[in-house]
């Protein structure tokens, strides 16, 4: 196989051991356990806690000791491991270690595939800018596939085809355990995340690039000193407007597959095709994130970084309004309408706002930068959003054992409402077209 065919199938599975439960979790969660919202809110803030520190140790382990697809191989093994015993698991509280376990090996090798593609790229002479994108790409397309795969042989009806060839070897596997089909996303991300780390080893050698000077201090290496940003009143400002806008990016992640599915307890709604494939039409979310990245060039050069990212945030209000009074029958444009907006919500702020810290921070930190950028958002913020969000579904919009969709979304929307006009308000940045001039190569 070619390097780039090898890299390509290396980015696709990345994700397909991602995608295959991160958007069903929470339908586990509520409809296959029983769960509370601050429950399930407390272990989706895994993704984010682990976010706040793994990275930059793996980081350090694979720039001074081990070889990064070794590393790479490990984790993903390790982290295949622990997913075939999350179904297992009765109580939330444990499962919040045995997910946030699964986190702190994963987290890390979304950077480390990264880093890994770069650096084989680079020794066999390929241009990164021009040959790695498209290579990126089949990391969503990988994301999309495990979602579609995980709804057909979660459903509790799968295509006849399906039955016959019998290919769900986690239906198998749960009939085992006594486990409801809720199981099986983790039982299919579990075999696939192993034989990507068996299948990682076999990867060209990407040794130690030793980068990190032997006498750096413990905070220069895990990237801390990047901190020293918050000194000025306008990166400041940029750092607490991501973390706010971060607890709404996973927000749609963690409860949109159990609010179509809840559909299932109104009649006239439980025999449609949302209902039976919510995953696959939560989906189209990232078919649009995909699409939507296309034409982050044009609205860059054309409307400027704040621009941009407020577009983002006016996306997530829609993105939240329109499944507040979307349907699986007469409202089922809104909620394919929300999805085809979620592109432009998640891509626009994250590629906006890395561009930004690139043009305005010191060479000498700008990675640093960029790792607080991500700390901010993805840790910080995701963590806040995926906790207060739990609790105020347990607190506010669940009415026995109903959930009070319509409201919560509401209020997801007029919280990025807030974010939205606060922004525009308070954050000012000039737009200067030679920073974004080079975005498309």
């Amino acid at each position: 196989m070619g390097i780039k065919f090898r890299l390509t199938l290396m980015s696709f599975l990345q994700f397909f051991v991602w995608g295959a439960w991160l958007i069903t979790i929470g339908t586990y969660c509520f409809n296959a356990k029983g769960w509370t919202g601050a429950e399930f809110g407390a272990i989706f803030s895994t993704l984010g806690l682990s976010s706040l520190f793994m990275p930059a140790l793996t980081g350090i382990i694979a720039d001074k000791w081990l070889n990064a697809e070794k590393l790479y191989g490990i984790l993903h093994i390790l982290y295949g491991l622990i997913l075939l015993y999350v179904p297992e698991v009765n109580d939330p509280s444990i499962l919040f270690y045995v997910i946030f376990g699964a986190m702190i090996c994963y987290m890390p090798t979304i950077s480390l595939s990264n880093s890994i593609a770069y650096t084989i790229l680079k020794n066999n002479k390929y241009d990164v800018v021009k040959v790695f994108p498209p290579i990126r790409v089949w990391g969503t397309i990988g994301f999309i596939v495990a979602m579609w795969i995980t709804n057909i042989f979660s459903s509790p009806t799968p295509p006849n085809i399906f039955k016959d060839l019998g290919l769900s070897i986690g239906n198998a596997m749960s009939s085992v355990s006594g486990n409801p089909i809720y199981a099986n996303q983790f039982y299919i991300a579990a075999f696939v995340a192993i034989l990507l780390g068996i299948y990682s080893f076999t990867l060209p050698k990407c040794p130690p690039q030793k980068s990190i000077a032997d006498d750096a201090s413990f905070v220069e290496q895990l990237g801390l000193n990047a901190f020293k940003l918050f000194s000025s009143y306008k990166m400041a400002l940029f750092f607490v407007f991501s973390m706010f806008l971060g607890g709404a990016l996973q927000l749609t992640n963690m409860y949109g597959d159990a609010f179509l599915n809840d559909f299932a307890k109104i009649p006239e709604y439980k025999d449609s095709f949302v209902v039976e494939y919510s995953t696959i039409i939560m989906s189209i979310s990232q078919v649009s994130e995909t699409l939507f990245i296309l034409a982050i060039p044009f609205f860059l050069k054309r409307f400027g970084i704040k621009q941009v990212m407020l577009f983002s945030m006016i996306a997530w209000v829609l993105r939240f309004g329109l499944f507040a009074y979307g349907d699986p029958v007469q409202g089922l444009w809104m909620i394919i309408l929300s999805c085809i907006v979620y592109g432009m919500a998640f891509d626009f702020f994250n590629i906006s706002g890395s561009l930004f810290v690139e043009t305005t921070t010191d060479s000498k930190i700008r990675a640093s930068a960029q790792g607080l950028f991500m700390m901010m958002t993805n840790g910080v913020g995701a963590y806040l959003g995926s906790v207060i969000s739990g609790y105020a579904i347990d607190k506010y919009f669940t009415h026995g054992e109903t959930k009070d969709w319509h409201s919560i979304w509401l209020s997801f929307a007029v919280y990025a409402l807030i974010i939205s006009i606060a922004f525009a308000v308070m954050f000012k940045h000039k737009h200067k077209p030679e920073d974004v001039e080079n975005i498309s190569h």
